[in-house]
């Protein structure tokens, strides 16, 4: 018999992941100077290197989904329907984030391509 759904439960993680992303959209508005003061920048790093650990992380993302789905088809214990969706939700938009990067990239590759010299 299918694992009842704890609304409860999914509506808490929901209520959880808005506060995160709200004070992640709030650190975004504030300036250099006030994200060094509130510890989010500890160093200065180079694209590369956050394009290196946004890719990783979706990645992960993508291995933790398959993972988790593969664990609800076998039918392993303590793996819920909630768990394979939401990670399947995190790993899709991470995705769609970094296709919409490499694609703001490319375009602006070609327009400085394009540039007269």
């Amino acid at each position: 018999m299918p694992e009842r759904v704890d609304i409860q439960n999914v509506l808490s993680q929901m209520r959880a992941m808005k506060l995160q992303v709200q004070n992640a959209s709030d650190l975004v508005r504030l300036d250099h100077a006030e994200r060094i003061k509130l510890g989010s920048i500890t160093s200065e790093r180079n694209f590369h290197e956050m394009m290196a650990d946004a890719l990783n992380t979706v990645n992960d993302l993508g291995k933790e989904s398959g993972r988790l789905s593969d664990a609800l088809e076998r039918g392993v214990e303590g793996v819920t329907i909630t768990q394979a969706m939401i990670a399947s939700q995190k790993a899709s938009i991470a995705f769609q984030a970094v296709t919409q990067v490499r694609n703001k990239l490319v375009t602006a590759y070609e327009k400085i391509m394009n540039m007269p010299i």
